[in-house]
């Protein structure tokens, strides 16, 4: 809860220490743990008042978290999957990501790194991984208040090998790496990896345009389906070149890569004339508060249309947002608002979220972020 919603902001207590939130009556509503140097002073936990937040919480909530990855598929050793993901696994301020074996750790909540060691303790008793990487961004440490943020980056001391920094695994049949230090989050994107599939069950034979491709993604799994050409399209060479890697690694020589802005370089190709059988979007988040709904909006709608502009009739567009401010209902209004602008009839042949180890939280509805739209331009 913000500092606006409670009647005492908290200011004099520490960070990660247990508070219970009782209304105006005094009637016990939740359980959680505070932090003054946050915007979000309160983070609720337990809505059981005999329900204690203590290091036996943490331990039963991730395990519960891993037991729910193994409904949707099976343990696969040099696989990636999420594991833990903040409120959906009702763990708020915790993402913990596995590559092969290897984890990836990030905190995004000040007051859990109380609970820090306990929790990295826990994640090594129950995978047993080679390594794990610990990772706080900066926009969170300003965010939550930590000042000493370099203290919880790095490598947690559980292996007696070097820890790398470039990790491989298996994705989509693909052959991938994935830098655990420097890449962005927690190193990669695993949310889109069946819609990947998905899309590129469409594009066999295609010549496809795959905007904001960062290391690969949809582009390396379309080309290596049967695409007839791929241009994976991003504005960060360091992503690029971690691209032409797992193409290489892969053998896929179907795909080139290019180093361009996602709105001027589409919309120069539009204005060469150039054409093509699919166009793929898979923008940042545009919208990290909800104060920033309507520009996202009018960015998705500029995005979408000149990507429409490059397709013939009967061309595909694949086009996502991760702004989970952005309802979907919002999303799709706005292909509707931009077919009717450019006189193009969009029909959705799918409408898709983030692949099942990235559950939604009825109660969080910003857990339902992800959004994948596959649809035919006539």
């Amino acid at each position: 809860m913000q500092a606006h919603a409670l009647a005492d902001t908290g200011e004099n207590l520490e960070s990660g220490q247990v508070v219970d939130l009782v209304d105006h009556d005094g009637n016990w509503v939740a359980r959680g743990l505070a932090n003054p140097h946050s915007r979000l002073r309160v983070r609720l936990y337990v809505y059981d008042a005999e329900t204690p937040i203590d290091e036996a919480l943490w331990r039963s909530r991730i395990d519960a978290a891993i037991a729910r990855r193994r409904l949707s598929e099976p343990f696969q050793p040099r696989g990636a999957e999420r594991l833990v993901f903040s409120e959906s696994d009702l763990i708020s301020g915790l993402i913990v990501d596995r590559y092969a074996d290897h984890l990836s750790v990030q905190f995004t909540a000040g007051a859990l790194l109380r609970y820090r060691e306990v929790i990295l303790d826990h994640l090594q008793t129950s995978l047993s991984p080679a390594h794990t990487t610990v990772r706080i961004d900066e926009k969170t440490s300003k965010f939550e208040g930590i000042l000493n943020s370099e203290d919880v980056d790095g490598a947690a001391e559980n292996a007696d090998s070097a820890h790398p920094q470039v990790v491989g695994y298996e994705q989509n049949g693909l052959q991938l790496a994935v830098d655990l230090q420097g890449g962005q989050k927690t190193g990669g994107y695993l949310d889109q990896r069946l819609n990947h599939v998905a899309a590129a069950r469409y594009l066999h034979g295609r010549r496809v345009l795959d905007v904001c491709c960062y290391t690969g993604g949809f582009g390396l799994v379309a080309a290596k389906a049967g695409a007839s050409s791929v241009v994976g399209l991003d504005s960060s060479e360091t992503a690029l070149a971690a691209a032409r890697e797992n193409a290489d690694r892969n053998g896929i020589s179907n795909i080139e890569f290019v180093r361009g802005d996602c709105f001027d370089e589409p919309k120069r190709l539009g204005e060469a004339g150039e054409k093509f059988d699919a166009v793929i979007l898979d923008p940042p988040r545009f919208a990290g508060s909800r104060h920033q709904v309507d520009a996202a909006i009018r960015a998705y709608g500029r995005l979408n249309s000149i990507a429409i502009d490059l397709l013939p009739p009967g061309g595909l567009l694949v086009t996502c947002s991760c702004s989970g401010r952005v309802s979907r209902a919002e999303f799709e209004d706005m292909l509707a608002d931009v077919g009717r602008r450019r006189r193009r009839d969009l029909i959705v042949l799918e409408s898709r979220g983030p692949a099942p180890d990235h559950p939604v939280a009825i109660a969080c509805p910003e857990s339902d972020y992800l959004k994948c739209v596959i649809a035919q331009v006539q």
